[in-house]
């Protein structure tokens, strides 16, 4: 790192977010190849992709990106846990912070003092955590009865297939909500810190004052 930049994610996160942001990409095409889909709206005719309506190849796919998604999710929690991170956890007021920060993206307001993470992002971490926590757990119970011999009640199986994927769908909104922010130019800067963890350390300065810079 140089003067003139400031560490914001370390490799270890940077992994962690590229395993969950790819594998989650591939979950999304292989449970949309479920539905069945592909072969209705013509996704078979692109090159390369004429296997997507293929449900075994599409499952096989979805378990595994399920396997790195999970264990993505499981050690981003236990890493921070122990080494007691929780600067991107939610905090009292957050919400209301965060009004004022899409106010002022639109000049309705003034931009708010923002910490190392802005109270928007924190408030947006929080539900997606809890969308992944959701997909984790109902993707493992809808999983559980391929193991063997297993039955599970069809009224309680349908409503947690049913909620797996509009959770799903959920997710996927997030996901494009997440990317396009990254579009905004006052959040422009931040988008180096995913690939070489560093960002600007006068951006930093002026944009995160109540961040105590190392």
């Amino acid at each position: 790192m140089s003067s003139l930049t400031v560490v914001r994610h370390s490799l270890t996160v940077r992994l962690t977010h590229w395993t969950i942001a790819l594998s989650g990409i591939l979950l999304l095409f292989s449970g949309f190849g479920q539905m069945p889909m592909y072969k209705r709206y013509n996704v078979v005719k692109i090159p390369g992709l004429g296997w997507s309506d293929q449900y075994d190849i599409t499952l096989m796919l979805h378990y595994f990106g399920a396997i790195f998604f999970c264990a993505a999710v499981i050690f981003h929690i236990v890493y921070h846990i122990r080494r007691k991170e929780y600067a991107i956890m939610p905090k009292t007021g957050d919400i209301g912070v965060s009004i004022t920060g899409f106010k002022a993206m639109f000049g309705m307001a003034e931009e708010p003092l923002h910490a190392k993470f802005q109270a928007k992002q924190r408030v947006i971490y929080a539900i997606i955590g809890a969308v992944c926590l959701i997909l984790v757990g109902t993707g493992v119970i809808k999983s559980y009865k391929n193991l063997g011999d297993i039955i599970l009640q069809p009224m309680f199986l349908e409503a947690m297939t049913m909620l797996h994927t509009a959770f799903g769908m959920l997710f996927m909104a997030l996901f494009i909500a997440h990317v396009a922010a990254l579009t905004l130019k006052d959040h422009r800067p931040l988008v180096p810190s995913m690939f070489t963890g560093n960002i600007d350390r006068k951006y930093a300065e002026e944009h995160l004052p109540e961040w105590k810079i190392d």
